[in-house]
């Protein structure tokens, strides 16, 4: 039992380590990091016709149709949904590069950005669990220590949370695109779609450029924080004012 006690207490005292060193050194380096990246491609795009990406989907030259009340030959009807739309389309045999490409902009942002992301959550982890050791046993009296050990607390919470939620974001961007150039793979003489396709891609380029800086935010915050108040969360009951209590 004493073993397995030494072993939890030597994990603890790495976790206070790393985590220390982690505010004090390699946040910085992170804010500085994140600052470069925002300054240059594929994060800084001027001109974001830059963002937009060659769906290689043509349109098919137009068929003169013989038929009454718009119906094809044969008497087949078209296929309509609840609405009144017609949702037969128009029938993809093989497109000339394959398949429909990824925007290649995006996905180079989406792949620097996501271990960024992870990091971060796995880093606020670590704090959180360091924060947690600190706070001190309940008792009455001299907790003002304590409730900024709870501030704190909370503060990496948030981080974590929100971090955790841009990854939703980023597999969102990629569920909706698809089903907007499938559209526009069955309905291709319809440009509205096609422009929709470049619509998302441009929001998702703000967007990730917005969640680069927000991790940066982020991490600044935490540093600034916790180095402001890391004497009350390393030490949250000062012994003096214990002694002057009795």
């Amino acid at each position: 039992m004493d073993g397995i006690m030494k072993q939890v207490d030597e994990y603890k005292s790495t976790v206070k380590e790393k985590a220390e060193n982690l505010v004090k050194k390699n946040f910085p380096e992170r804010i500085l990091e994140f600052n470069k990246l925002l300054e240059k491609s594929p994060f800084l795009c001027e001109d974001l016709h830059n963002v937009h990406s060659d769906l290689k989907i043509p349109v098919p030259e137009a068929q003169i149709i013989n038929s009454h009340d718009g119906d094809p030959p044969g008497g087949k009807k078209r296929k309509m949904s609840d609405n009144g739309e017609d949702v037969s389309g128009t029938k993809v045999m093989v497109l000339p590069s394959g398949s429909v490409p990824i925007n290649p902009h995006i996905t180079e942002m989406v792949d620097i950005i996501k271990p960024l992301i992870r990091t971060l959550v796995e880093e606020a982890n670590l704090l959180k669990m360091w924060v947690s050791f600190l706070i001190p046993k309940i008792e009455d009296g001299n907790n003002f220590g304590v409730s900024i050990q709870e501030e704190t607390l909370g503060e990496i919470r948030t981080v974590e949370s929100e971090a955790a939620a841009f990854f939703d974001q980023i597999s969102r961007y990629y569920m909706t695109r698809a089903k907007l150039v499938s559209k526009v793979a069955k309905y291709p003489h319809i440009d509205d779609y096609r422009r929709t396709v470049v619509e998302l891609d441009e929001k998702e380029y703000l967007s990730l450029r917005i969640t680069l800086a927000e991790i940066r935010n982020h991490y600044a915050t935490l540093h600034d924080m916790i180095i402001k108040n890391m004497e009350k969360i390393k030490k949250p009951r000062n012994a003096n004012n214990i002694e002057a209590m009795y």
